[in-house]
């Protein structure tokens, strides 16, 4: 799940190698759709959404946390009062983000939740155009009729809706947390390096995750089992631990390391453009390891959508 807005202040002293940051932020891409299809796979033990979101916000944070002390131990210095707007975004915008992305891919095929998430950044240029009183560029309202006129595509409302509605409902959640991940975190970005603020984000996410299910009742047998990988790759097992710890390492952390190493060398928009090869990714392996099977109007809309969601992407 791919997180683009959050290191665009990043320095621009260093030289820019524009290949090596679309190298970066593709690798980034593939590991952000091959999360998926792990995160899938573990979510048919008996670990649900949100223990999974509670170990992957801690395991986020602890990982960041020893990234940000090896380049810049003062950045977690906090300013007066600056805790609470971190806490709304660690709680609203990482925590809301992972939950919501973890329940829609527990119910639709991998491409379709992530192509229902990455309406995000339209919610975002509805807000700053009704809220903001910004102007707004009139692609990205191209971009918003396009990507609708997909997801009715994808949803088949003219066949009492071949997707799971849970699913759906669940997918615009994430897309609206993600909406408010990208508006919080613009803000804070002024104050912040990237890396600090998302170790900040993971650890308020980790600290209301722990109240809300605390860990001394976290069901460690289950971490312990062997989980089957599912569709082509069924007769292959892994442990649990396994597969948490791939969803924390690779699946979060280096992802998000290249994303902003990458907004070094090139502008967030063009990285935005390469980014959007993870819901393609996403339902590639859905369909070669999980042997998800779309529709042919589910795929003409999944690509209606992302070609609204590049166009959205090409407008500053």
């Amino acid at each position: 799940m791919a997180a683009i807005g959050v290191g665009e202040t990043i320095g621009e002293e260093q030289a820019r190698r524009p290949a090596l940051g679309y190298a970066m932020v593709l690798a980034a891409a593939t590991l952000f759709g091959l999360n998926g299809a792990v995160s899938k796979v573990v979510l048919t033990s008996s670990l649900g959404s949100l223990r999974l979101t509670e170990v992957r916000c801690l395991g986020a944070f602890l990982g960041l946390t020893v990234v940000a002390l090896l380049f810049d131990r003062h950045s977690f210095r906090l300013r007066t009062g600056e805790w609470r707007r971190l806490a709304v975004f660690g709680v609203v915008g990482v925590a809301g983000v992972q939950l919501f992305y973890f329940l829609a891919i527990d119910r639709l095929p991998l491409g379709i939740a992530l192509l229902i998430q990455y309406l995000g950044p339209l919610l975002v240029a509805i807000w700053v155009r009704t809220f903001g009183h910004e102007h707004i560029r009139r692609r990205v309202w191209a971009a918003l009729v396009l990507a609708l006129v997909g997801l009715v595509l994808m949803v088949q409302i003219w066949r009492g809706s071949s997707l799971d509605v849970l699913g759906v409902g669940f997918g615009l959640l994430a897309a609206a947390a993600y909406a408010s991940y990208l508006l919080l975190a613009e803000r804070r970005v002024a104050e912040r390096d990237s890396i600090s603020l998302l170790v900040w984000g993971f650890l308020f996410a980790s600290v209301f995750w722990t109240i809300a299910q605390p860990w001394w009742s976290f069901p460690a047998s289950t971490v312990a089992k062997t989980v089957a990988l599912e569709g082509a790759l069924s007769s292959w097992h892994l442990p649990a631990w396994a597969l948490l710890l791939w969803v924390i390492v690779l699946g979060t952390i280096a992802p998000f390391v290249l994303i902003v190493g990458a907004l070094k060398h090139v502008t967030a928009t063009r990285a935005g453009i390469v980014a959007m090869l993870e819901p393609v990714i996403a339902t590639v392996l859905g369909w070669v390891w999980l042997q998800q099977t779309l529709t042919p109007a589910q795929l003409v809309g999944a690509g209606v959508v992302l070609s609204g969601i590049v166009l959205a992407q090409t407008a500053r």
